[in-house]
């Protein structure tokens, strides 16, 4: 009876464990499968299409189906090339055997025999082109999945792809390329031909380079056609400064041609994320690195909006006088009237008194002449009068203005003040006080320059 219980015992417990493991075995849920990997010759066009709205871990789980392939490929070229090598072992012995051969027939024999050899290393050089390219297409769509993941779970700080990526991408870099066999040179011309006529080698890369320098080429063109067409289209709007608008067709031709490369490194399946990357990153370093020409900078957008002066202007800035030659975003460059050029960093510029002597169309020539004491005032003033009537570019409207101005302590000052076109200031300025000069000599009027009377008292001497 106790032996009946036991079994029956151990019956039930067997019974219970069993009925475990089977629920447990139903609960467990099967491990997921990539579904993307059904068609290996899928483009990447079309993968891309098809991952996009997937998660981060379902793009894990394509990235394994497709390592999965990538390694039965890889597997594949290496067989081959361990084939091909044992070829040439084969091909080495007998040809080191045909050179101590003496018996003809036994030489034929061998000759026969290595170019039947040959040929099988021929045909497994062939399928070694193919393998690749098949290892090729797989690096390819494990690439495309590779570059969705890190659009989902991002970069680091340095613009480097995370830690959970890189197992692929060092896997992908250990198995693909091609190594040239130096010592083969029949193996090293197949290889070298197989990749340039293969459709993921030289032909795919020959594409690539020629739609690299197409779409530069188109860039550079619609970057010329729409810095000219904006600088066209400025000139119609009088407001703007010449400087403005240099200024924002230089900025349309450069943004162009920046997209243009961004565009030309992506056909080259460059991926330009991590380089954006990296250029903000460094952004902030050349921010403190480069704080006096981001002033500069912001100094000449300052300039170039509110226009204190333009090219050709002739302007009084930071201690230097001259005519503006050019401008950039960091400095204007002013040619002073003895020739000299002066680069003048726009900081300095905007950040003291602007004197634009050509902003007006016309001018007021101040001059201050002098007459003795002794001398008549009005025939003095009409003389000035008679010259600045009588000169062609001195100005009816507004009138010139002839006036005493201060009784000196050796003369009585008149300011005379014409008024002419601004181009014409340092003429007027010239002729006039030359015939003043010599209209005074020859009325009499005398030029006084300074001097001092000396009175003696004779009762203190």
């Amino acid at each position: 009876m106790t032996n009946l219980k036991k079994m029956m015992t151990g019956l039930l417990l067997a019974l219970a464990l069993v009925s475990t493991t089977v629920a447990y075995a139903e609960e467990v849920p099967e491990p997921p499968k990539a579904i993307t990997t059904t068609n290996p010759d899928v483009t990447p066009e079309n993968l891309n299409l098809m991952v996009r709205h997937m998660t981060a871990d379902e793009l894990f789980v394509e990235a394994d189906g497709w390592l999965v392939l990538l390694k039965e490929a890889a597997k594949k070229v290496y067989a081959t090339k361990i084939a091909i090598k044992e070829k040439n072992a084969q091909i080495d012995a007998l040809s080191a055997k045909d050179n101590n051969q003496t018996a003809a027939e036994e030489r034929e024999g061998i000759k026969s025999k290595i170019s039947q050899l040959t040929e099988e290393k021929s045909v497994l050089l062939d399928e070694l082109t193919k393998l690749r390219a098949e290892r090729k297409t797989m690096v390819s769509r494990l690439d495309t999945v590779l570059k969705n993941i890190d659009d989902k779970i991002g970069m680091d700080a340095t613009g480097n792809e995370l830690d959970k990526v890189l197992p692929y991408r060092r896997y992908i870099d250990t198995v693909s390329g091609i190594s040239l066999e130096v010592t083969d040179a029949h193996s090293a011309w197949k290889t070298v031909s197989g990749w340039v006529m293969s459709d993921e080698g030289g032909i795919y890369w020959l594409i690539n380079i020629a739609k690299f320098l197409a779409i530069l080429f188109m860039a550079m063109i619609i970057s010329k056609l729409l810095s000219k067409g904006a600088r066209r289209a400025l000139e119609h709007t009088p407001s703007n400064s010449q400087l403005l608008n240099d200024f924002i067709a230089n900025i349309i031709h450069k943004v162009v041609m920046l997209i243009g490369l961004l565009v030309a490194l992506a056909a080259l399946d460059i991926n330009v994320g991590p380089i954006m990357a990296m250029v903000g990153a460094a952004g902030f370093v050349v921010a403190f690195a480069l704080q006096g020409t981001l002033s500069n900078f912001a100094s000449g957008l300052m300039i170039m909006l509110y226009r204190p002066y333009d090219i050709g202007d002739v302007v009084d800035v930071a201690g230097i006088v001259g005519t503006v030659e050019s401008m950039t975003l960091v400095s204007t460059s002013i040619v002073t009237p003895d020739n000299r050029m002066m680069v003048v960093p726009n900081n300095s510029i905007w950040g003291n008194i602007i004197t634009n002597v050509t902003h007006s169309d016309t001018r007021r020539v101040d001059m201050t002449f002098g007459i003795g004491y002794n001398d008549n005032i009005d025939q003095a003033e009409n003389v000035m009068k008679k010259i600045l009537a009588e000169h062609p570019l001195v100005l009816k409207d507004p009138a010139p203005g002839i006036a005493i101005t201060e009784l000196a302590d050796s003369s009585v000052n008149f300011n005379c003040r014409p008024w002419v076109k601004t181009a014409d200031y340092w003429t007027v300025y010239a002729d006039v006080t030359r015939a003043v000069k010599e209209a005074f000599d020859k009325e009499g009027i005398s030029i006084p320059y300074p001097q001092m009377d000396v009175h003696l008292d004779p009762a203190k001497s």
